[in-house]
């Protein structure tokens, strides 16, 4: 990843020229979308997409510009870390993020359902840990969209480097709170930096798995759990059919760091077996529900050893696997 100074003089504008001459053309497809779709097989496939992309870059180029605008105003960049300006940055990332899930509504049918009680994230009074599964495209954008949007938290999100190609999640992101992991071994130090200090807005995001779930991944983790000499935990994580095995160091990480914390258990299915680019295009319109689930665990209820925090950790993704058994379209 080319270093920050280099992302905001270069990467940035150059993106933010491209972005602008996309736009400038994205009509003419759209209108040859629309003309020929009746053509194809009726589902108007090139539509909707064309349709979400001229979404994205609209947002894309008024979020940079708006970005640019609180650099100024903060001072250069002075005031950015302060209280007001996080939680300018926060209402703008809600905004990008909710309008992106309209739009994903209205041009590919997505549909969100919830089921069971409310979780205690809806609630703010205490800081929450929120372990999520990690399956199909666009969940992160769907947890964070609804903890920011539904529940009014401030989530503290652990990302993938390789996100901040896109230049507003890289300025955007990188001005809140959040952390984008680079090399593994350090994960776990910042992890805790992040969980340390959580108010009683506040939400740390933690995918446990580490990646996005697919059956070669899913395979892998398995065999990775064999080397290291974990034969038990193999043996757990192959009985584990929807989920891949949990990485316990960030979790453990954030549990020692935020004690006074509850967690949040997430689970969700319907966009599972969109494994590829392929899936997607083929699936579209996404005539199907993602199907949400929210399990609150107050924070005297955590288990206090690392062993038995390990053990809590697999109890929890075997029960999400089994969850997702029951509710997978």
């Amino acid at each position: 990843m080319p270093p920050r100074w280099i992302r905001r003089l270069v990467l940035t504008p150059l993106a933010l020229v491209i972005i602008t001459v996309l736009l400038a053309v994205m009509p003419v497809w759209l209108l040859l979308a629309a003309v020929l779709g009746p053509l194809g097989s009726g589902r108007l496939r090139a539509l909707r997409v064309g349709w979400m992309v001229a979404v994205y870059l609209f947002l894309e180029v008024v979020a940079l510009v708006v970005l640019f605008a609180l650099w100024v105003a903060s001072g250069f960049g002075w005031r950015l870390r302060g209280p007001r300006f996080q939680r300018i940055h926060y209402v703008l990332t809600g905004t990008f993020l909710r309008i992106l899930y309209h739009q994903a509504r209205f041009a590919l049918g997505v549909k969100v359902r919830v089921v069971g009680t409310d979780p205690d994230v809806a609630a703010p009074g205490q800081p929450e840990l929120v372990f999520c599964r990690h399956a199909g495209p666009g969940d992160s954008f769907l947890l964070v969209h609804s903890l920011i949007d539904w529940f009014d938290r401030e989530p503290r999100i652990v990302l993938k480097q390789t996100l901040q190609w896109d230049p507003v999640i890289d300025v955007m992101l990188n001005r809140l709170p959040n952390h984008f992991v680079t090399v593994a071994a350090d994960s776990e130090e910042h992890i805790t930096a992040l969980a340390t200090g959580l108010d009683e807005n506040d939400v740390l995001v933690l995918f446990p798995e580490g990646g996005n779930f697919t059956p070669s991944r899913r395979e892998r983790a398995i065999q990775r759990l064999r080397d290291l000499g974990l034969t038990t935990m193999a043996e757990r994580a192959q009985r584990m059919r929807h989920v891949l095995a949990p990485r316990p160091g960030g979790t453990l990480a954030a549990l020692d760091a935020a004690p006074e914390a509850g967690v949040i258990w997430v689970a969700h299915t319907g966009l599972d077996k969109l494994l590829t680019v392929a899936d997607l295009w083929r699936h579209l319109p996404l005539d199907l529900t993602i199907t949400m689930r929210w399990w609150s665990v107050e924070p005297e209820q955590i288990p206090a050893g690392r062993d038995e925090r390990v053990e809590w950790l697999y109890e929890w993704w075997a029960r999400i696997d089994d969850w997702i058994d029951h509710h997978n379209p």
